[in-house]
């Protein structure tokens, strides 16, 4: 599985996903960001089964990323954005606590790298995927970079935004609606948050 890019850039200041410049075999997707190799050009896979699969793989890379925040023990969530032709343009992880930034939340950081990777704030046609449904301020981003698509794992009972609390990214009074697919390897996303957990019984993380 390619690895996702590096996202250890300033948050307020992303480095976009490099391109492979290499020139693409017929069928392999084309365009910004990073290709994956399950791509064919088309994201995502109109097939069920061809979908979930993808689906799951990017959740690994997710997880991945989420992997990496306990580091800074921030709250373990990774994020990324996949472009419509199946390239990789953003990733991000919670980095609150390394940076002392309360809107330093996974999807936030990889929607704003996969904006500085196609030089634009609109991210159409977009799937985000992200390891715990997002929050309030997080599905705002997502409405206002138009993203189409949200692929989440584990849900979020006290403060999901995406369907669980609240539903800001289906409101039938937004001009923008977005596809919510949930419950993607949501035992192990799940597992990861409540390991965390385990060990801040005291109250002083969210």
């Amino acid at each position: 599985m390619t690895q996702p890019p590096a996202s250890d850039a300033d948050p307020v200041r992303p480095d976009p996903v490099r391109p492979d410049h290499r020139q693409p075999d017929h069928g392999t997707p084309t365009g910004p960001g990073l290709a994956l190799p399950w791509a064919d050009g088309t994201f995502p896979p109109v097939g069920l089964g061809a979908r979930t699969q993808v689906y799951g793989a990017l959740m690994g890379m997710a997880l991945h990323e989420a992997s990496h925040a306990l580091a800074s023990d921030d709250v373990p969530v990774g994020a990324l954005v996949v472009s419509p032709q199946g390239t990789l343009l953003g990733v991000g992880r919670n980095r609150r606590e390394e940076g002392g930034d309360p809107t330093a939340h996974a999807e936030v950081l990889a929607i704003r790298q996969a904006a500085a990777t196609l030089g634009s704030w609109r991210l159409e046609g977009c799937t985000l995927v992200v390891t715990l449904e997002p929050c309030v301020m997080c599905a705002g981003a997502i409405m206002l970079a138009r993203v189409a698509r949200v692929v989440l794992g584990a849900w979020d009972p006290k403060a999901g935004a995406t369907g669980s609390v609240w539903d800001v990214v289906r409101d039938r009074r937004s001009t923008h609606r977005v596809e919510v697919v949930g419950g993607v390897r949501e035992d192990e996303c799940g597992a990861m948050l409540r390991d965390y957990f385990a060990t801040h019984r005291d109250g002083t993380r969210e």
